[in-house]
């Protein structure tokens, strides 16, 4: 019973911890260790192998090698260390490893800004809120494209920024969190079809979404359901997540976009300017209305809603794993 209270508690305090501190300014996160650390092996293996798109696959498949093993030796080392120091440390510690893996007050925060600006009025303030969580041109959008983008990036980051890594956290323990962390991060730096990274990124990308397949349709169904707890069109969900949940690129980013554009009541997707290139992409959701600023605020509602349902099975798969192993 020790130790299932043990694991429990760990993924509990690592859950708190991202809901009370999010990510402050003044603390390091490991994410910038990683995102480092693809830097550092990118230079190094593309100068090492041949500049061919063969080269270049290798290299990208040994970064992520790399980059994933240091990961895993790393924070398995900072564990082990923290054991010397008696129980208590290992467990702060492994709970600080695990809130440092979750991004639910962070994404709060960040799109609540955008809400904010958006209430006041304040189009270019909200622009440029919204350019510091995604990729897209912000600079020419609409009140309506603003919100569109703020809730696509609410519900994608749901599922690879909370639930994906509370799953892992319950499977492995932070090291496995931390593991998949960098494999996100990975896909996040060098995923991207263009002439750098497409045949050098091809490998992150895949393996992204090889560890969050599972996670994002686990977050789909939170999400559904949430939506029924939130008072929301949950009907709708279903619905719009049976019929657009494919309708991505990727195999698992429709996943809650889809349930969450049936639980609002609108339409994400579409053409997106990136570096001023327009990128077509399949629409997701009923056009039945223009989206509005509160719609960020409902998708917030409904993404910490998923949150602490996706906590709730998590802990249990915790404990689970606790009692048979």
């Amino acid at each position: 019973m020790t130790v299932v209270l043990w694991q429990g508690g760990i993924l509990l305090l690592g859950f708190v911890l991202d809901l009370i501190l999010g990510d402050p300014p003044w603390l390091y996160h490991p994410v910038r260790a990683m995102g480092a650390l693809i830097v550092f092996w990118e230079k190094l293996l593309r100068k090492a192998n041949p500049d061919t798109p063969a080269g270049r696959r290798k290299a990208g498949r040994q970064m992520a090698v790399l980059a994933v093993a240091f990961t895993a030796l790393a924070f398995w080392s900072i564990v082990q260390l923290a054991s010397l120091f008696g129980p208590a440390a290992a467990f702060l510690v492994r709970g600080f490893i695990s809130y440092q893996m979750l991004a639910t007050r962070d994404l709060y925060n960040h799109s609540i800004r955008i809400f904010r600006r958006l209430k006041a009025g304040d189009l270019a303030g909200s622009r440029h809120a919204l350019s510091r969580i995604v990729g897209r041109d912000t600079q020419n959008l609409d009140e309506a494209a603003i919100v569109r983008a703020t809730v696509e990036s609410v519900s994608e980051n749901t599922a690879d920024g909370v639930v994906a890594p509370l799953f892992y956290l319950a499977l492995g323990g932070p090291i496995l969190g931390a593991m998949y962390k960098m494999i996100n991060t990975m896909d996040s730096m060098v995923g991207y079809r263009n002439s750098r990274y497409q045949d050098f990124g091809r490998f992150a990308a895949k393996l992204d979404d090889a560890a969050n397949w599972i996670p994002a349709r686990l977050a789909a169904f939170c999400m559904m359901v949430a939506a029924a707890l939130c008072s929301q069109d949950a009907r709708g969900a279903l619905r719009i997540w049976k019929r657009d949940r494919t309708a991505h690129s990727s195999p698992n980013s429709a996943q809650t976009e889809a349930a969450c554009a049936g639980a609002l009541g609108i339409q994400l997707g579409g053409d997106s300017y990136y570096g001023g290139l327009v990128v077509s992409k399949p629409t997701i959701g009923d056009d039945t209305r223009l989206p509005q600023y509160w719609d960020i605020e409902a998708a917030n509602t409904l993404m910490l809603c998923t949150s602490f349902l996706a906590f709730g099975l998590c802990f249990f798969l915790r404990i689970g794993l606790s009692l048979l192993f």
